[in-house]
């Protein structure tokens, strides 16, 4: 029964989170695809007459490029994933709740940073 009593979020602000979490998860999809086509379609761009030096810049910046977007993806799958926890805890009736302190994570938090674990005191414990 104490199960019951558990402090969390009501049914009504767990359904404004998940919406606004879904949405947030479509943007972050859709800037995925679009980093994975840019650096798969990273093929020649028109440099083949032009001067060697030029060539072997234009290489390097590309490749320069392309690990800046598969450093991007990452980030950007790992916060999909978060996301994914994020609704996991909203169907739980977990979400909004700090795993350290026990306490409501703040709504203006949760609004930001939707996938938070931790309250702001918690992060602070951290430090």
């Amino acid at each position: 029964m104490a199960d019951d009593l558990k402090i969390r979020y009501s049914d009504k602000d767990l359904e404004e989170f998940k919406m606004l979490i879904e949405e947030k998860m479509e943007k972050a999809k859709s800037h995925l695809d679009l980093l994975r086509s840019s650096y798969m379609n990273d093929g020649n761009n028109g440099t083949d007459d032009t001067s060697p030096t030029f060539k072997a810049f234009e290489e390097g910046s590309e490749t320069m490029s392309k690990e800046a977007n598969t450093q991007l993806a990452i980030r950007q799958e790992k916060f999909i994933r978060d996301l994914k926890n994020a609704l996991q805890r909203i169907e739980n009736k977990t979400y909004g709740v700090c795993r350290v302190t026990g306490k409501l994570i703040n709504k203006e938090r949760l609004k930001l940073v939707p996938h938070a674990t931790l309250s702001i005191e918690a992060k602070n414990m951290q430090k």
